[in-house]
């Protein structure tokens, strides 16, 4: 077998364009297509369930380590935010010095922090591991595309980066249920630890099958001013929407971090158009296409990853399920995730991708509306149809975006483009919990002190009606001890009727942004390089 790499086919300044780099030939087991997309899928499978795994034991740790709710929001921002910023410039890293070695360091990385955060004991102390798995993990995702692109003759390419995109859209969608199980049968701890031999696996896999690939004109520099620009940009702007509920909308500290992110990101945008070699060329986002099927993926992900973090408050603390049943009752999700994903490929290759992801973003949009009906007493029947809606809904979008967004870039940028792809979901996801988290607390900040009142309970001061604030915004009753029976009833009715009503406007405000996001989808197409890969070989 013998396999091309055809990352950047132009020589520099308009120069003659090059031709392909041949790639050693492969022997054996090494560099085999198939063999190196169950590899690269063990890897890629690891980070894509820490996603949403974590979501589920974030209760359990809530409470082990008494953290507050910006600080649970943390363990799933740090984790977004690093992966999301860094996903670009790892993809350069792979392009420089290959995507095998860049792949087996983020394996390796991967999987110790993973287990650091295992043996942490206080929250600072996850929240900072997680942020190292979030950078970690960028070096594997561009590396695994990259990966497949070089080791796929074009004819078969498509087919990998479909069942690619299943194996995320899957273990995004699994991570509740598996979740469920570890946190209620072993511990929070075994939800990172289970990483380790997982991560083990893929580094075996790895240095056994795994062909080194390499662009002729890779990047012999790197965008540094363009990192730290970005970096800073999507910090200000997530801190700024996590702290809001409790500084105040109207505080200067909320709008001096919010004016700040908008001055990095133009000055991001101006210091990419002078750089030779930028972090993101912007000369991607004159395809109109491309730049809505960027628009659709952080859509999409603040829907989602958003409205996924309070369900599980929901379910866990309002219904008072155990976490493996909280898992179990997103089984519906998961299970039209990965029915759906097949379905939605097979319409997409079929008529394009413009109706299925109009179409998906749709019935996402009427499923967070659904969502938004939820009450206290809701039968697990009802919460099944519209969490299987929002599983129906979402997949077509999971499986269309790598070809709307790489499809559509030139094939010297087709790597960049899958790093912009997996960064835009990232963002989205890291963005969904800080909105409508901010929603959530703002509006049991609004309503707590009325409802308590009107409920006839005592009086609290400033200090206990914050306490009880940020209890109640998981959902979780502020009963003190040795409360008699009758009263400890009415602060929980309080309580979770006043987390229901914040759920319902933040799943108000995700059924707005997926409605917004169908008008985007329909200003996609099919990419002129949506049958073309970067492989060429035999297999």
């Amino acid at each position: 077998m013998t396999s091309q790499t055809t990352i950047d086919a132009t020589g520099p300044e308009g120069a003659a364009p090059k031709a392909p780099l041949e790639s050693p030939p492969a022997a054996g087991l090494r560099g085999h297509p198939w063999l190196t997309l169950i590899t690269v899928a063990v890897g890629v499978m690891m980070v894509a369930l820490d996603g949403t795994i974590v979501a589920i034991a974030n209760p359990a740790i809530q409470k082990d380590l008494g953290a507050t709710f910006a600080q649970v929001q943390w363990i799933t921002n740090g984790y977004f935010l690093a992966l999301a910023v860094s996903l670009i410039t790892a993809g350069k890293l792979g392009d420089r010095f290959g995507h095998r070695q860049t792949f087996l360091i983020g394996v390796t990385g991967f999987a110790a922090a993973s287990g650091a955060i295992g043996l942490s004991h206080s929250i600072a102390a996850v929240v900072t591991f997680r942020v190292f798995q979030g950078l970690f993990g960028a070096l594997l995702m561009p590396a695994a595309l990259g990966l497949l692109r070089a080791t796929f003759p074009a004819e078969k390419l498509n087919m990998a980066i479909g069942i690619w995109g299943m194996v995320i859209g899957a273990s995004t969608a699994g991570g509740p249920i598996l979740g469920g199980v570890l946190v209620e049968h072993v511990n929070w701890q075994s939800v990172f630890f289970i990483n380790v031999p997982v991560g083990a696996l893929a580094l075996v896999l790895g240095v056994l099958i795994l062909l080194d690939h390499r662009a002729e004109n890779a990047p012999r520099s790197f965008d540094l001013p363009g990192i730290a620009l970005l970096s800073g940009a999507m910090f200000c702007l997530v801190w700024a929407l996590i702290k809001a509920p409790t500084w105040g909308w109207g505080d200067g500290k909320t709008w001096l971090f919010i004016g700040a992110s908008a001055v990095l990101f133009a000055v991001f945008a101006f210091w990419e158009t002078r750089v030779k070699e930028p972090l993101i060329p912007l000369g991607l986002f004159r395809s109109v296409p491309l730049s809505a099927g960027v628009v659709l993926m952080v859509l999409m992900a603040i829907a989602f990853m958003g409205g996924l973090f309070f369900v599980t408050f929901y379910l866990q603390n309002v219904h008072g399920m155990s976490p493996i049943d909280a898992g179990l009752h997103l089984l519906p999700l998961t299970g039209m995730m990965i029915v759906g994903s097949p379905l939605a490929g097979a319409a997409i290759t079929k008529l394009g991708p413009r109706i299925p992801l109009a179409g998906g973003m749709a019935a996402t949009a009427v499923a967070m509306y659904g969502m938004s009906t939820l009450k206290a007493d809701t039968g697990s029947g009802v919460m099944s149809v519209w969490f299987a809606l929002l599983g129906l809904g979402l997949a077509p979008v999971m499986v269309g975006a790598t070809e709307v967004i790489v499809g559509n870039a030139p094939m010297e940028l087709s790597g960049v483009a899958g790093g912009l792809q997996q960064a835009a979901m990232q963002i989205g996801g890291s963005l969904g919990t800080a909105v409508l988290g901010a929603v959530m607390a703002s509006k049991v900040d609004s309503d707590l002190p009325g409802n308590w009142t009107g409920a006839g309970l005592p009086k609290l001061t400033p200090d206990q009606l914050d306490k009880a604030s940020e209890a109640v915004q998981v959902g979780v009753a502020p009963v003190p001890k040795g409360v008699p029976e009758q009263i400890a009833a009415k602060i929980t009715e309080v309580a979770h009727h006043t987390f229901i009503t914040g759920m319902s406007l933040a799943s108000l405000v995700a059924a707005g942004v997926a409605a917004v996001a169908v008008l985007v989808a329909l200003l996609t197409k099919r990419g002129a390089n949506a049958e073309a890969g970067a492989g060429v070989g035999h297999i």
